[in-house]
């Protein structure tokens, strides 16, 4: 028998499996611009393990929760789900700013700058920020440790291969523009 809080828990995991579904339409309407546009996709070999990665994750929450009826751990549960809502809206801010150009794979579109304004204007990937957080919040909002560890731990494998493809793709006119910029932890500037 489901407990109240699972129930809760299931519901916000149904909605956010339907916001990632929405976010992969999104995707690809947004990649089909960017071959329109003359863009030229890179990592290829990588994406389908993230995929089924990312969709093995939701199911992990799920089966570790209801299967070894993990309790929810109060305070921690609440921090948790604090941290998923603003991995959330790290999330939005970085999609929101790439506009069309945002899209789930590696596609550079040659002769376009950088977007250096929102989130990047001070990490260099924001939405990988996100994930992390995410990755580490959200099955912790009901207990589930070990997916968290996990998954923690196999996206930051899968990141050090994104991360490479990715800053490799976007070449030396991205490395300049992001040259002062860390990866993933804001630097805190004085004067």
């Amino acid at each position: 028998m489901v407990s109240p809080t699972q129930a809760v828990f299931l519901g916000y995991m149904g909605l956010l499996g339907a916001e990632r579904l929405v976010e992969l339409v999104l995707s690809k309407r947004n990649a089909a611009r960017a071959f329109a546009r003359g863009g030229v996709e890179r990592g290829q070999g990588h994406y389908r393990v993230m995929v089924v990665f990312h969709s093995l994750f939701l199911v992990s929450c799920l089966a570790e929760v209801l299967l070894l009826d993990r309790p929810f751990p109060g305070a921690l549960g609440w921090g948790a789900l604090g941290a998923a809502v603003l991995a959330q809206a790290l999330r939005y801010w970085a999609i929101t700013t790439l506009g069309d150009r945002w899209n789930s794979r590696i596609i550079v579109i040659p002769g376009l700058a950088p977007v250096t304004g929102g989130p990047y204007r001070f990490l260099r990937h924001p939405n990988y920020v996100a994930v992390v957080l995410e990755l580490l919040a959200v099955p912790l909002i009901h207990g589930a440790w070990g997916t968290a560890v996990v998954f923690t731990l196999g996206n930051a494998a899968l990141l050090y291969v994104r991360i490479r493809a990715e800053e490799q793709a976007l070449g030396e006119v991205y490395a300049q523009a992001f040259v002062h910029h860390p990866r993933f932890i804001p630097e805190v500037r004085r004067g």
